[in-house]
């Protein structure tokens, strides 16, 4: 006992007392830092099936979670096995899709607020194609906004999570493969039969980590590039939390809508790992 018992002090000083903080303070009102939060009972969470803007704000959520996964983790898979064997240029290649991850979420925001432009490049590749009528405000249309949003995400997960899925992919013995083109199999079969099977406990891991920094990271870039507009069309549950907390000053409130997004997250974590399950 005495061998854990520092990992356990460490756990519960900043783990569960931060959580167990977040569910009193949503049994609260507290309207301001400077201000003393009053007991309200369940008043916030009453008040969080009335929240039109809430209930927008999940929608939102659930797409920009889905289509950011069905995005991100098939693509990267694919593009990850592509750097599993190891083709000409394969270090410089590693380095290329992995550099979109680093830079900073803030360059990020404004690099593509610049492609969004009317007369930033996307219009413009638009235009030179001859569909110049698809141009968009992309970050000011409601129709738009959220998938603009969507593919800034895209842009920086596939190819980090790609270079992670190649280290794993990179551990399967090179003999499966042969064996499998002895017997006909073709690149496709590869990844399908023997790639996706042998990796799909890590498959899984990267799914419900990209989940999570879908779910929780959608936050900073959403206030970046829109902060919520047009309207409530790129409002996600985590950018609403920092909204009520940091902005409208509903601090009980805004931990209320975590305690909710919490349970959401385990939902979501849980629905991932039953998807991955590996049968015995």
């Amino acid at each position: 006992m005495a061998e854990v018992t520092p990992a356990l002090a460490w756990y519960g000083t900043f783990m569960v007392l931060p959580l167990l903080a977040m569910i009193v303070l949503s049994f609260f009102t507290w309207n301001s830092l400077v201000a003393s939060p009053k007991p309200s009972g369940l008043e916030n969470y009453r008040y969080l099936f009335e929240d039109e803007i809430l209930r927008t704000a999940t929608v939102n959520t659930i797409a920009y979670v889905g289509v950011g996964l069905a995005l991100i983790i098939p693509m990267a898979f694919l593009l990850g096995f592509f750097l599993s064997r190891r083709p000409p240029g394969h270090a410089i290649l590693s380095i290329i899709f992995f550099t979109p991850w680093i830079v900073s979420a803030s360059a990020r925001a404004m690099m593509f607020t610049g492609l969004y432009q009317p007369a930033g490049a996307v219009n413009s590749i638009l235009s030179l194609v001859g569909l110049e009528d698809w141009g968009r405000l992309w970050l000011a249309d409601p129709s738009t906004a959220l998938w603009a949003v969507i593919a800034t995400e895209a842009w920086a997960g596939i190819g980090s999570t790609a270079v992670i899925f190649s280290a794993a992919l990179g551990r399967i013995p090179n003999e499966v493969y042969e064996a499998a083109r002895l017997d006909g199999a073709g690149t496709w079969r590869e990844i399908v039969s023997i790639a996706y099977p042998m990796s799909k406990d890590f498959v899984g891991l990267m799914t419900m980590l990209q989940f999570l920094w879908l779910f929780l990271g959608s936050a900073g870039t959403v206030l970046l590039l829109t902060k919520g507009g047009p309207g409530s069309n790129t409002m996600t549950l985590a950018f609403y939390l920092y909204d009520q907390a940091f902005i409208s000053g509903r601090i009980g409130y805004s931990q209320a809508i975590a305690v909710a997004g919490l349970a959401v997250g385990l939902i979501g974590m849980g629905i991932i790992r039953y998807a991955f399950r590996t049968k015995e």
